[in-house]
C-alpha cells in the first residue's frame, strides 16, 4: 500500500474510533472504509464484512452492506470458507471463482446464489485475546488479483491497529462501569448495615453478618436485601425487616 494511502487510511481510522461510541459502530465504520479502499484497487464495488471474536465474548459481525453481512453469516454457519481459513492460517486466503473452485462447494453455491462470484478473507492481528477478519465479496470472478490482495492485506494491518485501540478502550470503559456498580453496591449494603446496627445494637461485623444470612435464607443478593431495608426504612417497604428463619 502506498505511503500516502496508508496515511490516510491511519487518520481516517483514527477519526472513526474518536468520533464513535461503541465497539459495532466501529466495527461497521472499517468495513466502509475497507469495501472503499479494496473497491478503488479492483476497479468496481466490493462489499466487506468483519467478523471479530473475543475471549468470553459473543462473536461480532459487521458489514458495509446487508448482503455482506449475510454472507459472512453463512459462512459462519457452514463452518468452510475463505474467511474462516484465513484465521486459521493467519494470512489470505481466496476464492477466486466460485464456479470454478471445489475447496468450500457448499458455501460456494450460497455465494453464486447471492451474486458474488469471488472472495477474499483477510486475517487482522489483534493480540492474544482477540481475533477478526475481513471478508471481502466481488460480483465477478479473478478480480483478486495479487495487487488487490496486497492492498487489502495493507489495509487489514493498518485496520488491526485501530481496532486494537478500540477494543482496549471499551475494555477500559466496561472496567470503569464494573468498578462504579461495585462502589454503589458496596455503599447500598454499607448504609443497610448502618441501619440494623442502629435497630440491633450490634457491631458492623455483626450486621454484616445479619445482612448474609438474610442473603442466603432468601435466596437473594446481598444488594437486594440491602435494598430493601433502606426502602423500608425510608418509608417505601420493599422487603420486610426480618432475620429469623
Amino acid at each position: 500500500m502506498e505511503p500516502l494511502v496508508q496515511a490516510e487510511h491511519i487518520l481516517g481510522l483514527h477519526e472513526l474510533v474518536t468520533s464513535t461510541a461503541d465497539i459495532s459502530g466501529i466495527l461497521q465504520g472499517v468495513t466502509v472504509f475497507a469495501s472503499n479502499a479494496v473497491g478503488q484497487a479492483a476497479g468496481t464495488d466490493i462489499n466487506c464484512a468483519l467478523t471479530l471474536r473475543r475471549r468470553k465474548r459473543t462473536e461480532t459481525i459487521a458489514g458495509s452492506s446487508d448482503k455482506a453481512v449475510l454472507l459472512d453469516k453463512v459462512e459462519q454457519a457452514l463452518g468452510q470458507g475463505p474467511c474462516l481459513e484465513a484465521l486459521e492460517v493467519g494470512h489470505p486466503v481466496l476464492l477466486d471463482d466460485v464456479a470454478t473452485d471445489t475447496s468450500w462447494p457448499r458455501y460456494s453455491s450460497a455465494l453464486l446464489a447471492q451474486g458474488c462470484r469471488s472472495a477474499l478473507g483477510v486475517p487482522m492481528d489483534l493480540g492474544e485475546t482477540s481475533e477478526a477478519v475481513l471478508n471481502f465479496f466481488a460480483p465477478v470472478p479473478g478480480l483478486f488479483s495479487q495487487d488487490v490482495v496486497e492492498v487489502a492485506a495493507g489495509f487489514a494491518d493498518v485496520a488491526g491497529s485501530t481496532l486494537r485501540l478500540a477494543i482496549r478502550i471499551e475494555a477500559v470503559e466496561l472496567l470503569n462501569a464494573d468498578l462504579k456498580a461495585a462502589m454503589a453496591s458496596r455503599t447500598t449494603i454499607d448504609l443497610a448495615c448502618g441501619v440494623i446496627m442502629a435497630q440491633n445494637r450490634c457491631t458492623p461485623e455483626e450486621a454484616f453478618k445479619l445482612l448474609t444470612e438474610a442473603s442466603s435464607h432468601r435466596n437473594e443478593k446481598v444488594r437486594t436485601i440491602a435494598e430493601g431495608i433502606l426502602g423500608s426504612f425510608g418509608g417505601r417497604p420493599r422487603t420486610p425487616l426480618h432475620f429469623e428463619d
